[in-house]
């Protein structure tokens, strides 16, 4: 099975180097590791400026295993994804993992994470992939998270055709994390950016201003069955992650789905919309989503 590793810390970053060098250690899997050359953290599922021109890539070596085929891109890790689906690093992948992540993606902030990014990019182009992300810690607990892809994988293959699981794993020795649990996403990541008044009082000018910005621990509770509060309980979890999907709303009395209008059917001005096209529920639970094709499996030491 051919497997395309990427990230959005880079090419040089621990944590993809970790994780290419766990599956090539697998027999089962053919490892190529595309990366942007720089952090691209944050780039979502861009594909940013200067796609449509050509992207330079160069091979690179990684230090523990030189044998590994790895490749820096100039782009994002969508753009990894893309070109390596396009033929342009040999076969196209089966595979997808993305990570290993300097720091966890959880809650709806995963909308902006560019290791996310490319497993919905994976997604869209008929590929399941995994993304993975690792608490903050000191030391890292890099073979916790490579541990627990491995079982991941295993799951993502009994799966459906394009699936995505967003894993994210506690600051833990393998030994010492408490299980895996499916997890609904928390209304925000374990982080939250902040502005930051370096200069108060000093905003006299009206027509700029340079908005300084910071990551801040989220002081906060959350909810026990959400990604973000089961990681700090101790807990790695899983997320099935749509990326891009129609959004149909469902009667919130019965449950039952509304018909679709017909083929041809127009809207004359003054007329109100037809029901299915009102927007859904953002907060509700379960409107999409992919049914859990396992059972969660139990963590050994």
């Amino acid at each position: 099975m051919r497997v395309l590793v990427t990230n959005d810390d880079g090419v040089d970053a621990v944590g993809i180097q970790k994780m290419a060098i766990a599956l090539a250690r697998d027999e089962r899997f053919d490892v190529v590791v595309v990366a942007p050359h720089r952090d691209q953290s944050g780039a979502g599922a861009s594909l940013g400026p200067s796609w449509h021109a050509g992207v330079d890539t160069h091979r690179v070596e990684l230090p523990d295993d030189p044998a590994i085929e790895a490749w820096a891109l100039d782009g994002s890790p969508a753009m990894c994804v893309l070109a390596a689906n396009l033929g342009g690093f040999g076969p196209r992948p089966d595979l997808v993992i993305s990570g290993i992540n300097a720091g966890l993606n959880t809650g709806r902030a995963v909308l902006h994470s560019g290791t996310v990014g490319a497993a919905f990019t994976a997604q869209n182009l008929r590929m399941s992939a995994i993304a993975v992300s690792l608490q903050s810690g000191d030391p890292w607990q890099w073979d916790t998270a490579t541990a627990l892809t491995l079982v991941a994988i295993g799951m993502i293959l009994d799966g459906p055709p394009r699936s995505v699981l967003n894993l994210n794993v506690p600051d833990r020795a393998h030994s010492d994390v408490l299980g895996i649990r499916w997890a609904r996403l928390a209304p925000f990541g374990e982080v939250r950016m902040a502005l930051r008044d370096d200069a108060p009082g000093e905003h006299s000018d009206t027509t700029s201003r340079r908005l300084a910005t910071e990551m801040q621990l989220a002081q906060v509770d959350f909810d026990p069955d959400t990604d973000t509060g089961l990681v700090r309980a101790g807990y790695a979890t899983l997320t099935t992650l749509v990326g891009v999907a129609e959004a149909w709303p469902t009667d919130a009395d019965d449950g039952a789905e509304i018909a679709l209008p017909e083929i041809g059917e127009s809207i004359a001005p003054g007329v109100p919309l037809h029901a299915a096209h009102r927007i859904p529920d953002a907060s509700a639970r379960g409107i999409l989503h992919r049914p859990k094709t396992v059972a969660e499996p139990e963590i050994t030491g």
